[in-house]
Order: C-alpha cells, then sequence, then structure tokens
C-alpha cells in the first residue's frame, strides 16, 4: 500500500514538472514570437533638430516623434536606434536594422534602397570661416580641402562628380563643424538647418554658410531593396499623419520656430513690468521737477521736454521690439512653408516637363492654367523664381526690421561692419527711397575695416540721414548718393549722403542738431532724429557734419574713427 501511494505521488510530480517545462516553453516561445515583431529604426545620433540623442540620453527630434506617431496609428511595435551614421548604414544594409526613419534621396541611393514619399525637404549649404569667399558652384571647390559627414549624401555627391576637392570625412555633422571652427581645412559641406541649429548650439560664432543653399533632397523613410512591404506600412502611416494634421504639428514643433526666442516670454513681461514702473517713477519726478521750475528758466525747461520725448521713444521701442519678435515669428512661419513647398513644385515641374512637351509635339497647343502652354513653359520657370525670391526678401526684410528693434544695453564693443550697417538700413527704408527718388546710387568702399561700436545705434543715424535726405527732394528726377569711405592716413570711417533737394539756409545750418528744430514742422517733424543721432556719433567718438547751398542740395558725412592697431583688411 505504501509503494503504491510512492508510485501515485513521483507520477503526479512527474506530470507536474512535464506541465511547467510545457508552461515555460510556451513563454519562451511567446516572447521569441513577440520579439520578432519588433521593427528595428535607426537614423543618426547628431542630426538636430531631425534626430539626435538628448541629454537623458534618449533618442529625439522631429524623425523620433513621427516614428513613434507612426507606430501609434498602425499598432506596431518599433525600437529605435541612433548612432553613428556610417555604421548605421551598414547595419541596414547587414539586416539588423529594418528601417532608416531619415535618408536623402539620390539616383544613386535609389539603386541600393527603396524609398517613401517624403516627410521634409533638406537643402545642404557649404560653411565657411568668416571672412572666406562665397561659394556659388561645387566646382569652385576643386582643390580646396572640404569636410563632410562620412558616407552622408554630400560626400556621396563628391566622389561621384569628382569635383577635384580634398575630402575630409567626418563621423557627424557636429565634428565638421568643429574642426571648421578651430581652423582645420577650408569648408564644411553640410545640410543647411542642422548646420545652424549646431552652430548656435555649439556656440561656433566664427564660421557662417557662404552663398545659397542648393541640392534640395527629398528626406524620408528607407529601406534595402525588396523589402516593399514594411516601406508600405511608413508610407500608409505617414499619409494617416498627414491627413489628420498631426505631421504638421510634429513639423511645427521641430522645424517651424527655426530660433530660439533671446529671453522666455515670463521674463519679458516682468521686465516690462519693472521698465514701466521705472518710466513712471521718472515721469512722476519730471511732472514734481516742472512743477518746482519758474518760468524764466526756458532753456532748462526745454531740456527737461527733450529728455521726456526721448524716454516716451524708448518705450516705444520697447513695445515695438516685442511686437516685430512676434510678427517676425509669424511671418518666418508662412515664408518657410512657402520655400520648402517651392522647391517640391520646382521638381514637380521638371518631372512632368518630358510628359507635357510629349502632348504637345503630338496634339499641339493646349491651354494650361488659361494660357497656352508654349507661353507657359517659357513663363513658369520665372514665375517659381520670383516667388522664391520674393519669399527670401520677405525673410530678410523681417530680420533687418527684428534686428532694428532689438532692445537691450547699449555695448559699444561690437565689431561692425559700416557696409553691412548701411545696407541693412537701405533695405528698412527701400519703399521711401523709391517713392522719393528714381536715381539712387550706392557706392561702398570694399577695404573698409570693422570698427568697434553699436550696429543698431549707427543704422538708427543712417536712417535718420538717408530719410532726411528723401524728405529734402522736390521731385523723382532729383538724385540720392550713399558712400562709404576709409581714409587709412587718418585711421577714419566715413559716410556720405548727398542729395540734390531744396538745401539748408546758411544760418539754419549750425542749428539741425539742436533739439526740437525741423525744416519739415509741417510735415509732422519733431526735430528729434538729427539730435538723436549726434548724440550716438558722440558716443562712438566720431563726428556729424553737414554742407549745404541752398537749392542745390545738401551733404551728411559721418565720421568714425578706427581703433588702434585694427587693419584695413580685418574681417
Amino acid at each position: 500500500m505504501v509503494v503504491l501511494v510512492r508510485r501515485r505521488v513521483m507520477g503526479c510530480l512527474i506530470w507536474l514538472g512535464l506541465s511547467l517545462a510545457g508552461v515555460m516553453d510556451t513563454a519562451a516561445s511567446s516572447q521569441a514570437v513577440d520579439q520578432s515583431n519588433v521593427i528595428i529604426v535607426g537614423g543618426d545620433h547628431n542630426y538636430p533638430p531631425y534626430e539626435f540623442i538628448n541629454e537623458e540620453g534618449e533618442p529625439d527630434g522631429y524623425n523620433t516623434d513621427l516614428t513613434r506617431a507612426i507606430a501609434e496609428v498602425m499598432g506596431i511595435d518599433v525600437e529605435i536606434r541612433l548612432g553613428n551614421w556610417a555604421e548605421i548604414r551598414e547595419l541596414l544594409e547587414t539586416g539588423e536594422i529594418d528601417v532608416v526613419q531619415g535618408m536623402a534621396y539620390s539616383p544613386e541611393r535609389a539603386e541600393l534602397y527603396d524609398f517613401a514619399p517624403p516627410h521634409a525637404i533638406v537643402h545642404q549649404s557649404v560653411f565657411a570661416r568668416k571672412g572666406q569667399a562665397s561659394i556659388t558652384d561645387l566646382q569652385e571647390l576643386r582643390g580646396k580641402e572640404v569636410i563632410v559627414q562620412e558616407r552622408g549624401v554630400m560626400h556621396d555627391l563628391m566622389l561621384q562628380n569628382d569635383v577635384g576637392a580634398q575630402l575630409f570625412p567626418a563621423e557627424a555633422h557636429a565634428d565638421a563643424l568643429r574642426m571648421l571652427a578651430s581652423g582645420k581645412h577650408d569648408y564644411a559641406l553640410v545640410a543647411n538647418l542642422p548646420g545652424l541649429y549646431l552652430g548656435r548650439e555649439l556656440e561656433l560664432s566664427n564660421i557662417e554658410p557662404v552663398g545659397r543653399t542648393f541640392g534640395a533632397r527629398r528626406y524620408g523613410y528607407s529601406v534595402v531593396k525588396g523589402n516593399e512591404e514594411l516601406l508600405a506600412q511608413f508610407s500608409e502611416g505617414l499619409a494617416i499623419l498627414k491627413n489628420t494634421g498631426r505631421q504638421q504639428a510634429i513639423y511645427d514643433r521641430w522645424l517651424g520656430p527655426l530660433e530660439k526666442s533671446g529671453v522666455a516670454w515670463k521674463k519679458i513681461g516682468q521686465g516690462a513690468a519693472v521698465v514701466s514702473a521705472v518710466l513712471l517713477l521718472v515721469l512722476g519726478g519730471i511732472v514734481i521737477w516742472n512743477r518746482m521750475l519758474t518760468r524764466e528758466v526756458a532753456r532748462r525747461a526745454q531740456e527737461l521736454q527733450f529728455q521726456q520725448q526721448k524716454l516716451i521713444q524708448a518705450d516705444k521701442m520697447t513695445s515695438l521690439g516685442v511686437l516685430v519678435s512676434g510678427v517676425a515669428h509669424e511671418i518666418n512661419n508662412p515664408c518657410s512653408l512657402v520655400l520648402m513647398n517651392l522647391s517640391m513644385l520646382k521638381e514637380v515641374l521638371r518631372d512632368s516637363e518630358e510628359a507635357y512637351e510629349a502632348f504637345y509635339q503630338q496634339h499641339g497647343d493646349f491651354v494650361l492654367g488659361h494660357l497656352p502652354y508654349s507661353r507657359m513653359r517659357k513663363e513658369i520657370p520665372s514665375m517659381l523664381e520670383d516667388i522664391s525670391s520674393g519669399a527670401q526678401r520677405i525673410r530678410r526684410i523681417v530680420d533687418d526690421l527684428r534686428d532694428f528693434a532689438r532692445q537691450g544695453p547699449v555695448d559699444l564693443s561690437e565689431s561692425v561692419d559700416l557696409n553691412e550697417v548701411v545696407a541693412a538700413a537701405i533695405r528698412l527704408v527701400d519703399s521711401t527711397i523709391r517713392k522719393s527718388t528714381d536715381h539712387f546710387r550706392l557706392r561702398y568702399d570694399e577695404s573698409a575695416p570693422r570698427f568697434r561700436g553699436s550696429a543698431q545705434k549707427i543704422e538708427q543715424v543712417v536712417i535718420n540721414l538717408i530719410v532726411n535726405a528723401c524728405q529734402a527732394l522736390d521731385s523723382r528726377d532729383k538724385a540720392i548718393s550713399v558712400t562709404t569711405q576709409y581714409e587709412a592716413v587718418k585711421g577714419l570711417l566715413r559716410l556720405e549722403v548727398r542729395d540734390e533737394g531744396r538745401g539748408i539756409e546758411p544760418e539754419n545750418l549750425s542749428r539741425l542738431s539742436d533739439p526740437f528744430f525741423t525744416t519739415n514742422r509741417e510735415q509732422g517733424g519733431m526735430g528729434l532724429g538729427l539730435s538723436v543721432s549726434l548724440s550716438i556719433v558722440q558716443e562712438h567718438g566720431g563726428t556729424l557734419d553737414y554742407d549745404s547751398e541752398p537749392g542745390k542740395g545738401t551733404r551728411a558725412v559721418l565720421s568714425l574713427p578706427i581703433n588702434p592697431g585694427t587693419l584695413p583688411n580685418e574681417q
């Protein structure tokens, strides 16, 4: 009986062990199946704002958020791995990575990979240290030392075209820009937006993009040839995100605001409150002080009134700075969208030209956009270029206006290029110039060195001089000329603004810089512009002189000293 019980107990234990083993095998098999269903998505570990490793050591960026959103809407499991770009491409080709979330398209790459519809357009730029010559064509890099990202699209392009440059591969865009900033090699070929982003984040202030952007490339998901089923899942997910607006929201978050705000809005509000309180205290003090003044002290009362006007003007400029910053952001966003879509439209036009031309040759002329095709095929390319030029001009004007309105403590230690200041001032008053004269002449002295001062303050002086010249003209047939000149012997930079206007009476010449004196009172002039300009020039150790003859025009000359040791060719 005891033996029988023992046998039954042993049988139960054996059955229980076999059952547990089966459960463990089933769990391991399930785990293996689940692991096999995870899609490995690769990308560059240092390609902001598209994809990068953040401060917490996690994948981040536009591409990464897009991949996670696609995985959510398609119900798939993904694992994102970011690393060295050359190694990521090798892992994709060997099958250790299933899909790359951001790769620029090229015909050569299309022989190795399949590409989904693009989710961005990436432009390339040539970066150089400040003062180096601009590059307008890749052929101009012949004989130069050029840094490229290893196995990046520009590395491939330079090797295929055999430009004749000496190439120095770098692991990432950040490494390429650091090498260039440290004085190594001549140029760096990197993507425009990541280059600007990294230059700002790494504070590489001595490098800048030279020439215009080029090589617009479609940028999106890619797989090795033959993996169309996997690529179709990401293409379908991307289409869903586009139709629901989520892709645009992700794009706006990462690529819309291209510049960081220098000060948080909360801090701006606090600063504005402090400034307002200070202004109220100052204005209250002025009111109390005015009550204590007697009528006989006319000169002192006039000085106080002048100071009050300057405070009001400063308050207006503070408000204008906040307004312009917001407006610039709102304008730059649609401008970026226009430029991005414009690149796509140009490619659509190029891809469809052959079909249009074949139809034209076979069936004759036809209507396209309410006009004959024979005319539109010549007009459309120039129309697209006009749109691109107009959008770029809008962006430049907004940037100039934002810089002019920016408020802060006066810093006279900036390195300032007078020619650049004059160019920015002319862009801001371009409409006033075009309304006033048909004969505007501009000549720069390219040998003029930089000087120490405040670019914003000197720009205010230049604007005042040009606007005064425009107001002095009686007709559009009269001319205005603006000239910069460097007198090396005297160590002086000069700006001359000459007009063929009404001129100024001799007795009024000495009063031009007096507060509240103006010859344009009927046109709303306050007589503060030239007075403020003179104080700015004197802060810089310079002079502001006038030479005029009634009926023959006026010549205004701004002279600024060059600091000792500054070379004429210093950049």
